[in-house]
């Protein structure tokens, strides 16, 4: 599992878990309501005519329900889903072995499609627009090209960096979808439906608790659910999660009533009472908090400047207002200019 209760990010196991509580079809999906409404609209139409629809690129942080999406996909569609990832497809041979497996009308997802090999990358172009790729057998003047067609089948591409995604691959997607992040009343919906899918039973107060720490990200509100419905297995009543219950567990975890973990705060806390809130360098900024300068970049960072407790400025990190008074710190006389 992830190392933070509170990391956008899933390895394996917990991906397995969130499988079982993914919607499967697209009214079921909650949130989303602007992408949910153009899919809905795009699949409806490819089904009526009896063919597949155009090739879907969806965009957005992780943790966001992007996988979740071509499941639906697929799912209403009636084909089979094959999914893969950008950094697992090496070479062309790879991919080649991927799409002579497709049948018509499957699905095939590409997780973080912006980091695809640049030879995959071009098969893939001519794989989407023509239906047919040339696989070379051999190398040198002995070296043979074995034309290859394909059924009509729909890729699906998630990216988490569209900005990086090359123009030619992006164009040939017919339908581009950004997901954002989700509201505290949406995530409270999400907790409702997956306590139930668990068995365990959550009133609105403590859904709510939960959807407010849980960084507008439904895999980070589901993860603290399961937490939640642990801590009534052990120190509360089996199967049921209330308003106390639910923030003792969230106290156990170390997750505030903003959603910030351990290194959110030590990071906030440094800034504000070792460097007087700032402009201070990254580098030095993590070595006074035992880390790696990538790990507060990448995994503190972001969060704390989307919900304005620190902002980047040309001579460093800088701490705001906001930030001494999450963290019950009093104002300094001269705050630092940014």
């Amino acid at each position: 599992m992830s190392d933070r209760f509170v990391g956008p990010e899933a390895d394996e196991i917990e991906r397995a878990a969130e499988g079982a509580l993914r919607p499967r079809h697209l009214e079921d999906f909650v949130g989303q309501d602007v992408v949910r409404g153009q899919l809905s609209v795009v699949l409806r139409a490819a089904t009526s005519r009896g063919s597949s629809p155009d090739h879907v690129l969806l965009s957005g942080p992780p943790g966001l329900g992007k996988t979740t999406l071509a499941m639906i996909i697929a799912n209403e569609l009636g084909g089979s889903l094959r999914l893969t990832s950008g950094p697992a497809v090496q070479h062309a041979g790879d991919l080649a072995a991927i799409l002579s497996a497709l049948e018509e009308g499957d699905v095939l997802f590409i997780d973080e499609i912006h980091r695809l090999a640049r030879t995959a990358e071009e098969m893939l172009y001519l794989a989407m627009e023509d239906y047919r790729v040339d696989v070379v057998v051999g190398k040198g003047p002995g070296a043979t090209s074995i034309p290859l067609s394909l059924p009509p089948f729909t890729v699906v591409g998630a990216t988490t960096r569209a900005g990086l995604l090359p123009a030619p691959l992006r164009d040939r997607f017919g339908f581009t979808g950004h997901l954002d992040y989700y509201s505290a009343r949406e995530l409270a919906q999400i907790v409702t439906r997956s306590a139930g899918l668990l068995g365990l039973e959550i009133d609105a107060q403590a859904a709510h608790e939960l959807a407010s720490r849980s960084r507008g990200t439904p895999r980070i509100a589901n993860r603290l659910l399961r937490r939640v419905q642990d801590w009534a297995q052990v120190h509360g009543t089996p199967g049921l999660a209330d308003l106390a219950s639910t923030q003792a567990a969230l106290k156990v975890f170390e997750v505030d009533a903003m959603g910030l973990d351990r290194l959110d705060r030590s990071v906030l806390t440094a800034l504000c009472t070792r460097f007087g809130g700032g402009p201070v360098g990254l580098t030095t900024l993590a070595v006074s908090v035992g880390e790696e300068a990538e790990t507060v970049e990448t995994v503190a960072e972001p969060y704390l400047v989307r919900e304005g407790l620190m902002v980047r400025t040309p001579r460093g990190r800088a701490a705001t207002a906001a930030a001494y008074t999450h963290l019950g710190l009093e104002l300094p006389e001269h705050m630092p200019e940014l």
